[in-house]
């Protein structure tokens, strides 16, 4: 298993920058399958009742577990593995993460043939969810090296597949369970299985194609700048240090209300859809939408990170913030005139900021932290993702759950979340607004790279 090595994936004189971004592609449309996992929802809800739920059958709130133990395992995931990703390597990443990403399928078509909720939890949830935390942050540093010029755009490449996950995923789904379906069984174990073979070897293609940047490496005419921007550092802050800074947890919580404003209504987008507009949504509508959502998710990441290279991370997530606010507060509205056009508008520009967070945060944990270990403070910052996967998904199942029991029509069930979701909003606009550059006496002296890197030294620098 020598191939896997790091040492054995340094690109060789000639290499082409541009080959990395594929292989990272590779990876992240395969784990953003976890973006149509609500397709699956009102199915294993039917599995004993197969056309309506019958005694038995689980409902939509236990089933929303699957999805937020799934990212709550990510997150904590790559903040355990982050530094042993920065070590081993992209290539030992990518192949640990297709490993761990299709046995959690296995595991879970076991769970869904015997019944046994607590098995897809383990095997999705827990097992999945290492295969989404390892893999979601592989290829963010080794691109972010290779792009140096173009920090934003690079990570908007590495995290844009995993929002355009789910446009492939839905209809693949759906398409899936249809072929396996029959009048006494619903074909969602056979789909995990066929799904989870066909992203191992995906993966593995991304595995084998991606390499580093040889030590020192520039790209062809790039100078780096003399003097950085206000808001860009060119110190290095090691990970642990970073951790103990204010800006760190500032910008976790700008992303952890960002996301959490977005995830729940993502990881419910089928069922709420229909319940929204009965009558005027379908099945295979609502999957259109899941998979229409996706795409702007994917193409979020990618637009909203290139732009913060021109008007800077802070002010992108600004944007993010305000055009948020007046989105979800406009939602309610759009369901009570029953405008099926203005609910999905509003949820597409909402879902592509909230895929442009996760695409600039690593750049804006670079601007504070430099590039040496911000592979393993974004592992860490993605622990915030894991807490809003269990706050979003809460807020939308379980207010809708207890507005359905007292009365409210299924329709208008969603209307309070969604200004519940434009408050959060509001807090991550103050705790953006209080961002300021890293105190010095963080930043690593440029002699102790070395002697970190063997844990021979843990301070900062003056420290």
């Amino acid at each position: 298993m020598s191939f896997l090595d790091k040492s054995h994936t340094i690109a060789p004189p000639g290499f082409s920058r541009w080959m990395v971004p594929p292989a990272a592609l590779c990876v992240h449309l395969c784990i953003g399958q976890a973006y149509a996992f609500s397709v699956f929802n009102l199915p294993l809800a039917k599995l004993i009742g197969i056309t309506k739920s019958g005694p038995g059958d689980w409902n939509l709130a236990e089933l929303g577990w699957i999805f937020s133990i799934a990212i709550f395992v990510l997150g904590f995931s790559a903040a355990i593995f982050g530094r042993w990703v920065e070590d081993g390597g992209p290539r030992k990443a990518m192949f640990t993460a297709a490993l761990c990403w299709a046995i959690g399928f296995f595991i879970s078509a076991i769970g869904v043939y015997t019944h046994n909720l607590w098995v897809i939890y383990f095997g999705y949830g827990l097992v999945g969810g290492c295969g989404l935390g390892i893999g979601y942050i592989s290829p963010v540093s080794t691109l972010i090296k290779w792009f140096p010029d173009r920090p934003g755009m690079a990570t908007g490449m590495a995290i844009m597949g995993f929002g355009g996950g789910a446009f492939i995923a839905a209809p693949l789904s759906v398409w899936l369970m249809s072929k396996f379906t029959t009048a006494t069984h619903v074909g969602v174990a056979e789909t995990f299985i066929v799904m989870g073979a066909i992203y191992f070897v995906f993966m593995m293609v991304g595995a084998f194609i991606v390499r580093i940047p040889a030590p020192d490496w520039q790209p062809e005419g790039y100078t780096p700048p003399v003097q950085a921007a206000k808001l860009i550092t060119k110190n290095d802050v090691y990970v642990y240090d970073a951790l103990k800074t204010p800006q760190f947890w500032l910008i976790w919580w700008v992303l952890c209300l960002n996301v959490t404003a977005g995830i729940g209504v993502l990881g419910q987008a089928s069922a709420m859809s229909q319940e929204m507009f009965p009558g005027k949504v379908t099945v295979v509508a609502a999957a259109g939408f899941v998979g229409l959502m996706s795409l702007f998710n994917m193409g979020g990441r990618f637009f909203w990170a290139s732009m913060s290279d021109y008007i800077g991370r802070k002010n992108t997530y600004f944007v993010f913030m305000v055009l948020g606010f007046l989105l979800y507060c406009t939602v309610p509205y759009m369901g009570k005139t029953g405008s099926v056009v203005g609910f999905v508008c509003c949820f597409l520009v909402i879902i592509s900021m909230y895929g442009g967070g996760f695409s600039t945060v690593p750049a804006y944990l670079k601007d504070m932290f430099g590039t040496r270990y911000v592979g393993a403070i974004h592992g860490w910052c993605i622990t915030a993702w894991s807490m809003a996967g269990i706050f979003g998904p809460v807020l939308v199942n379980y207010i809708r759950q207890y507005n359905v029991t007292h009365g409210v029509p299924k329709a208008d069930a969603y209307n309070v979340t969604m200004y519940i979701m434009a408050g959060l909003l509001v807090i991550g606009f103050i705790c953006n607004l209080l961002v300021k550059a890293v105190d010095k006496k963080y930043h690593m002296a440029p002699d102790r790279d070395s002697a970190l890197d063997t844990g021979l030294a843990s301070k900062p620098a003056g420290a």
